[in-house]
């Protein structure tokens, strides 16, 4: 989880004076206010931006820093100055973590959000939800640090070309062609078919029966014939470098996947609870241990099937949906796994 900042850091601004000293002058509330009630907006910004929540915090975090600092009566708009700090922070976050993604142990795949949680922002278009679906942060990965900002603030968050060429200091005309190479990019990507939350469960209580039946005929059916699957373990929990491909090749692991052994209980510490849930406005199966979610499985649905699986393990990205996980009314789970 991102460093929250205690109670007094947002009572208080320091501004800067000659000779290298620092004077402090309050917060009002009412300054409090305008900072806390964009904090919703500018951590599903960043979120996106990102692909990880603790990170999206952090910056969030650190937009604070520099709006207690600035001189809040020379700032007309609060909305689009925040956007335009946290941007900018965004995209330099990103320089560097492109850098240690580059040393990651194994498949690198975005921190995933369960149902809920307020960090997913926006969801009553269709192309909000797919703009924080898991598939697309994914490929999101694929488009350079402007083409991200560009994608997120325009499709997810509707602003104006204007604004947006505001903000990342671009011409207008600029802002609309990199919005329509990044859009193309990350179309190139996925066939994705959008799916309600009962329509989700379902598809999940499908899979996951398939993959317990002890055969993997009734899981191919279920796939799309260039279906891929991958999982993150970070380092921490085992997990393939390379992608399984191919209906039969997933449906073989998948199988080894939900069979019992007692390996994979010594491993995770006991016998995970199972249960169909969404995550990213998309279907998840999730694995439960005493409370701690220990696994979360994003599945791409398209017209022809399930067409990918991205299986986060890295505890170090799984704290925030554990902490979703225990303020949700979640009922029983459909099954132990292994």
């Amino acid at each position: 989880m991102g460093r929250v900042l205690p109670h007094r850091d947002l009572t208080v601004r320091r501004h800067a004076v000659p000779g290298g000293y620092a004077r402090t002058v309050p917060l009002t509330a009412s300054d409090v206010d305008r900072f806390q009630a964009a904090r919703p907006r500018l951590e599903a910004i960043a979120y996106r931006m990102l692909g990880s929540a603790a990170e999206a915090e952090d910056a969030v975090q650190e937009a604070f820093l520099r709006w207690q600092a600035a001189d809040l009566d020379l700032i007309e708009v609060p909305e689009a100055w925040l956007t335009k700090v946290l941007t900018n922070l965004c995209l330099n976050q990103l320089g560097s973590a492109r850098a240690r993604r580059e040393t990651y142990v194994g498949q690198w795949l975005p921190e995933p959000l369960l149902a809920g949680d307020p960090m997913l922002g926006p969801a009553d278009t269709a192309e909000q939800r797919e703009s924080v679906s898991y598939a697309v942060l994914t490929l999101m990965e694929r488009l350079s640090p402007n083409e991200r900002a560009v994608y997120v603030l325009r499709e997810a968050f509707d602003y104006p070309h204007r604004d947006i060429a505001e903000i990342l200091d671009l011409t207008e005309s600029a802002s609309q062609q990199i919005f329509h190479r990044a859009k193309r990019h990350v179309a190139e990507g996925r066939a994705r078919t959008e799916v309600d939350e009962a329509a989700a469960r379902r598809i999940v209580e499908e899979f996951l029966a398939a993959a317990t039946s002890g055969r993997t005929e009734p899981l191919v059916r279920l796939l799309t014939a260039d279906a891929i699957a991958i999982g993150d373990g970070g380092g921490r929990i085992p997990a393939r470098t390379k992608a399984f491909e191919g209906a039969i090749a997933v449906a073989k692991f998948l199988w080894g996947l939900f069979r019992p052994a007692e390996a994979k209980r010594a491993l995770v510490g006991g016998t995970p609870e199972v249960y169909a849930w969404t995550a990213n406005c998309g279907p998840a199966a999730l694995a439960v241990l005493d409370g701690r979610v220990v696994g979360v499985m994003c599945l791409e649905v398209t017209e022809d099937g399930i067409a990918a699986f991205r299986n986060q393990v890295n505890p170090d990205k799984l704290a925030r949906a554990t902490a979703q996980w225990a303020a949700t009314e979640h009922g029983e789970p459909l099954f132990r796994a292994f």
